[in-house]
């Protein structure tokens, strides 16, 4: 292929990256406002700047384009818990990593957040196997590192699971349940030092349980 054929297919697959992109960003503002069942190719192709039809050249329906942007936030999300079983670090550092990775994903990316809140409160119809294939192996590394911190005496003795569960939700609920905190603080949004003095809460409550005698 001359240099000159190599550039030009270079510049059509940018453009074409930069449309999916586009495409994905107003999926997910759409999905995140009026969830699966509530959303339209059409809504989406506007908010998009692009023709329905357009948007069916990227993606064939509704239900595909879905789980990509579903795909696209699990590994987002995923991308940021993996280090717990990954990292040498004492328990406390990396809790500390992990709590402020799981906030930070809860202010950047609050629809995106509320996109999977809604599809798993829906009972997770759409995407269920996709989240046991990916989610479960982390969470058994997880679940793992924590049993060994426990045979170490690093830690307490504590259920894990439960554990995990509890800061996923703590962590989340600065997303998905962000209007009806503002509604309560009287405001219009989530400063950064709400996030800041979420995070120090969390941090605090969850070391201490995990050190209290």
């Amino acid at each position: 292929m001359s240099p000159c054929m190599d550039k030009r297919v270079e510049k059509i697959s940018s453009a074409r990256d930069a449309i999916e992109i586009r495409i994905l960003q107003s999926a997910t503002q759409v999905f995140a406002e009026s969830g699966f069942h509530g959303s339209s190719l059409a809504v989406i192709a506007e908010r998009a700047g692009i023709s329905k039809q357009n948007l069916l050249y990227y993606f064939a329906n509704k239900q595909v384009l879905y789980q990509k942007v579903l795909d696209q936030i699990l590994d987002q999300w995923l991308e940021r818990m993996d280090f717990l079983a990954s990292s040498d670090e004492e328990p406390e550092q990396l809790l500390r990593q992990y709590i402020h990775a799981k906030l930070r994903f809860s202010k950047e990316q609050p629809q995106a957040s509320r996109v999977y809140a809604m599809e798993v409160i829906s009972g997770a119809a759409v995407y269920s196997q996709q989240m046991r294939e990916k989610i479960l192996p982390l969470f058994k590394k997880d679940i793992a590192t924590f049993e060994k911190w426990i045979a170490a005496g690093k830690i307490k003795a504590i259920n894990a699971t439960h554990l995990l569960f509890s800061i996923w939700a703590m962590t989340q609920s600065y997303a998905d349940f962000a209007t009806q905190m503002n509604l309560v603080l009287a405001q219009d949004s989530l400063s950064e030092q709400d996030f800041d003095d979420a995070e120090e809460f969390i941090v605090s409550m969850v070391l201490h349980r995990l050190h209290a005698s």
